[in-house]
Order: C-alpha cells, then sequence, then structure tokens
C-alpha cells in the first residue's frame, strides 16, 4: 500500500456544516497505519493535527498550515513561509477598518506560526491587494482565507515529510478537497478528490470520488487498496 497523505476539513468530517470528524474515519486510519504511514496534511495550525495524532495513537507526521510547518521523525519541526509579511497584512487589514473574523479569542490564528488565515465572511480583495503588496498570496480552502508564502504548500510539505519516511512524494497516495490540495496531488502518486472538493482541486485529482466528504475518504481509500492488491 503506498503511505497516505490526507487532509482534515471537507475530508475526515461530516458534512461542510457539520465540522465534525466522522468517527469512522478513527478506526480507518489506524488501520491503514498498520500496514503504510499516515501523514495528516492540513490548512489548520499545528496544534490540531498533532492532536488528532496523538488521540488516534498515530505517529507525529503532519504537514499544518498548508505546509508552513511540519513535523516528522528525526526531521523535527520545520518551519517555511514569511510569517512577519503574514502579520504585516493582517496589520494592515485591521487599519483600514476590516476584521480577521474570528471573534475573541480568534483560536483558529492563536496558535499559527507561518501564515494568517481570514473568516470567509471578510472582504477579499483588499485582502488580496495587501498580500500581493507584501509578495504572499490569499489561498482560499472553503473554509477560510489563508494568507501564506506562494512557495510553500501541501506539496513542498509532503517532500520533507517523504524525505525524511525514506520516501519520494510520487509514492504517496493523497485524498483531500480544496484549492489548498491542489500541489499535494500534483506532486502525489495518486490522488482523489472527495465529491464535495472544488473546481482546483477536482481538475488536479486522479480521481473523484463518488461520495462526498468522509464517506468519499472511505470510498478512496477502498478503491486505492483493491488496485494495489496483488
Amino acid at each position: 500500500m503506498r503511505p497516505l497523505a490526507v487532509d482534515i476539513d471537507g475530508t475526515l468530517t461530516r458534512t461542510h456544516d457539520d465540522v465534525g470528524l466522522d468517527p469512522r474515519v478513527f478506526d480507518a486510519l489506524r488501520a491503514y497505519h498498520d500496514h503504510a504511514p499516515v501523514v495528516i496534511a492540513t490548512g489548520k495550525a499545528f496544534p490540531f493535527p498533532t492532536a488528532l495524532c496523538r488521540y488516534l495513537n498515530l505517529p507525529n507526521r503532519v504537514i499544518a498550515e498548508n505546509g508552513g510547518v511540519t513535523l516528522c521523525e528525526s526531521a523535527g519541526i520545520t518551519h517555511n513561509g514569511d510569517p512577519e509579511a503574514a502579520r504585516a497584512v493582517a496589520d494592515a487589514y485591521r487599519a483600514a477598518g476590516y476584521d480577521l473574523g474570528w471573534g475573541t479569542p480568534d483560536l483558529t490564528n492563536y496558535w499559527r506560526e507561518t501564515e494568517v488565515a481570514v473568516a470567509l465572511e471578510q472582504p477579499f480583495e483588499p485582502l488580496q491587494s495587501l498580500a500581493t503588496e507584501h509578495g504572499l498570496e490569499v489561498v482560499d480552502t472553503g473554509y477560510a482565507y489563508h494568507v501564506k508564502a506562494p512557495d510553500v504548500d501541501k506539496g513542498t510539505g509532503l517532500e520533507t515529510i517523504a524525505a525524511d519516511l525514506g520516501y519520494e512524494p510520487s509514492e504517496f497516495l493523497a485524498i483531500g478537497d480544496s484549492e489548498n490540495d491542489a500541489e499535494l496531488f500534483d506532486i502525489a502518486g495518486e490522488s482523489y478528490a472527495v465529491a464535495n472538493a472544488d473546481d482546483t482541486a477536482r481538475a488536479a485529482a486522479d480521481t473523484v470520488t463518488e461520495a462526498g466528504f468522509a464517506d468519499g475518504f472511505l470510498e478512496a481509500l477502498d478503491e486505492a487498496s483493491v488496485d494495489a492488491a496483488p
């Protein structure tokens, strides 16, 4: 079986409105780990995927903040991106009269180290303009606008993790749902977008599942396992 890199939101969750993890994915991830490495690849801040690994009793193999932070065995924690520029964009956005949109306390950004996330309800154009001025980009994951370095993504994160595990990125199976999974799909050897995926993810994936969200994830695992069978 291929090592697995999998997104969280929209991929392991129930629906877009019910963002809770579908409990069926817990045993599926643990069972997969019995055969091949599992990497959690997300746009969320570092504590979220590490907590998921901890409570599933999986090794800490994590791509967080869209590649901005990675954690794996001997490589330890690595940071990539331009956090100072991201914070400057956030400061300028607030100075212009806008808000990041998460209320107080802002737990979306509290632990975020290399990028800034802005709620989708906030104005996009001024955010994009400020990001461009600071050499950054804005990625819409369907859950937030992520202000990040353009040369850092889940694909570059997978390069770091794969090297530490002794694999090539092309040996991985990748499953996700969003624009920020496209670079991951491009570099992985096999990729699935779940049915609720956005157009960018669908175009980048090798296969689009019939089911969405966690059902799509489980479908992808089943199909990939059948394909891998001797």
